[in-house]
C-alpha cells in the first residue's frame, strides 16, 4: 500500500475507536511549516500574508496561523466575528465580501480593513460610515483557474470593480470622502508565474492612479499538487518576478508598496485527510462498476461533485489483510441519495465515472481521502439527507490527537426548527 501523507496505522486505529468516522484530521506540523513558507514569500518593501479563512475556519486552525504571524482574509462579517473570537485583533483582519452587511460599520470603526468590491458597495459603505480609509478590489480583466468555478477574474467573473470603471470609483470615493489606501486583485486558482506577473503589472497600473495607496494585495490561488500529474505553484518562482515589478514601480514613482497575499489552499490542502469507513459494496455486472460506498461524501467533500476535483484516495484493509487484497478498478461514492455524490469523477468532469485502481475494498475497511484541508469541511453539502456534520481532529506536533470540533448531534441538527 502507498504511504499516507501523515497518518499512521496507529493513528487510524485511534481515530476509529476514539473519534469515529467520518472525521477530518489536520496535522499541526504541516500547518506550521506551510505558514513559515508563506512568510518567506519574495518581497522588497514589506509583506503581510493573510489566511483565506473560508478554506477552513475552525478556531484551532485560526489560532495556529495567528501564532505564526499571519493575518486574516475574511469573506463575510460572520468570518470577521469568528476570527475575532479566535484571538485575532481587528487590525489584522481584512474583509472582501460579496454581501456588505450593515454590521460592517462597527467592525470598520474598530480597525477591520474593508475592501469595497463594487461601485454599489462604495455607495453603501459611504452611507454607513463617513471619512473612512478603504481598499478597492478591482477585476483587472484577466483570470486563472482550473475551471470556470475557480476563476475569479475576467469578464465572466462578478468579483471586484471592473477595470473600466476605475474613474467612476475614483470619483465616488472623492465625493464621499473615502481615502483609498489599498488596492486588491485576485484572479483565481492555479495561476502560473507568467500570468501572475502579468496581473501584478496590471494591478500596479491601477495603483498608479491612486496616489494614497500604500499596499497592493494580489490575493492567493497558489495551486497545490494533490495528484501525481499535477504541478504545484512554487512560491519563490511566482514571487520573485513580482518583487522585481515592485522595485521598478518604486524607481518610477518613489512609492514603496507593501505586498499582501491571501493563501488558503496552499496552507491547508495537504494538512488534512478525511478518514471514513466503507459501509457498503455493490457491483453493476461485468460491463459496469464495483462501487465502494463510504459513510462520508458530498456532506464532507463537495469539490469532486462540484467541478471534478481530484483527491488521493487510499483503501486501508484491516491489519494483517493487506497482502491478501489485490488491486482492482473501483468507483468511490458517498452516502447521499444523490447520483452526483461521486468522489472519483474524471478530472474536470463531475459527471463521468473514473474508477481508481485500489486494493479491493470491503465493508468496514478504512478509506482515507487526502488533500482535504481546503474548501472541504467549510464548503460541503452540510446536513444533506440529514447527515450530521463530521468531527474535526488535530494531530498535534507531539503526535497526540485531539478534538477541535466535535461531531454534530442530531439535536443540534434540528435545534433551530420551529413548528408554527
Amino acid at each position: 500500500m502507498e504511504k499516507l501523507r501523515f497518518l499512521t496505522a496507529n493513528d487510524l486505529e485511534k481515530i476509529k475507536i476514539e473519534f469515529g468516522t467520518p472525521t477530518f484530521v489536520y496535522d499541526e506540523s504541516i500547518l506550521r511549516a506551510n505558514a513559515k513558507e508563506v512568510m518567506s514569500f519574495p518581497n522588497e518593501f514589506g509583506l503581510f500574508p493573510r489566511y483565506a479563512m473560508k478554506s477552513a475556519p475552525t478556531s484551532a486552525i485560526l489560532r495556529i496561523f495567528n501564532q505564526e504571524g499571519l493575518g486574516i482574509d475574511a469573506s463575510s462579517v460572520h468570518e470577521v466575528e469568528r476570527a475575532i473570537r479566535s484571538g485575532f485583533g481587528t487590525e489584522l483582519i481584512s474583509l472582501s465580501t460579496q454581501e456588505l452587511a450593515d454590521d460592517i460599520k462597527y467592525f470598520a470603526q474598530d480597525g477591520v480593513k474593508v475592501n469595497l468590491c463594487s461601485l454599489n458597495q462604495i455607495h453603501r459603505f459611504a452611507s454607513l460610515i463617513k471619512g473612512q480609509k478603504v481598499g478597492l478590489r478591482f477585476n483587472p480583466g484577466m483570470g486563472s483557474g482550473g475551471t470556470n468555478r475557480t476563476n475569479v477574474g475576467g469578464p465572466a467573473s462578478s468579483f471586484g470593480i471592473w477595470k473600466e470603471d476605475i474613474n467612476e470609483a475614483k470619483r465616488l470615493c472623492k465625493e464621499y470622502g473615502l481615502k483609498v489606501e489599498r488596492i486588491h486583485t485576485h484572479i483565481g486558482s492555479g495561476s502560473d508565474p507568467e500570468i501572475w506577473k502579468k496581473v501584478a503589472a496590471m494591478s500596479l497600473d491601477i495603483v498608479s492612479q491612486f496616489p494614497g495607496v500604500h499596499t497592493l494585495n494580489l490575493g492567493g490561488g497558489y495551486k497545490v499538487a494533490r495528484m501525481p500529474d499535477e504541478k504545484a505553484t512554487n512560491l519563490q518562482e511566482i514571487g520573485e518576478p513580482v518583487r522585481q515589478l515592485f522595485i521598478e514601480f518604486e524607481k518610477e514613482t518613489a512609492r514603496k508598496l507593501k505586498l499582501e497575499i491571501e493563501p488558503g489552499t496552499f496552507l491547508l490542502a495537504h494538512a488534512c485527510s478525511l478518514v471514513s469507513t466503507i459501509q457498503d459494496v455493490t457491483t453493476t455486472g461485468k460491463e459496469g462498476y464495483r462501487f465502494l460506498k463510504l459513510n462520508a461524501g458530498m456532506t464532507e467533500i463537495l469539490r469532486p461533485s462540484l467541478y471534478g476535483a481530484q483527491h488521493p484516495i487510499f483503501v486501508v484493509p484491516e491489519p494483517g489483510q493487506e497482502s491478501f487484497r489485490e488491486e482492482c478498478p473501483q468507483v468511490i461514492v458517498g452516502h447521499c441519495c444523490e447520483s452526483g455524490d461521486l468522489l472519483t469523477p474524471a478530472p474536470g468532469d463531475s459527471e463521468v465515472l473514473a474508477p481508481r485502481l485500489l486494493p479491493r475494498g470491503e465493508i468496514d475497511d478504512i478509506c482515507v481521502i487526502e488533500g482535504a484541508g481546503a474548501y472541504c469541511s467549510s464548503m460541503c453539502a452540510k446536513n444533506y439527507n440529514s447527515f450530521p456534520e463530521a468531527a474535526e481532529v488535530l494531530k498535534k506536533t507531539d503526535g497526540t490527537l485531539a478534538f477541535i470540533r466535535k461531531r454534530q448531534t442530531f439535536d443540534q441538527l434540528i435545534e433551530n426548527e420551529v413548528v408554527p
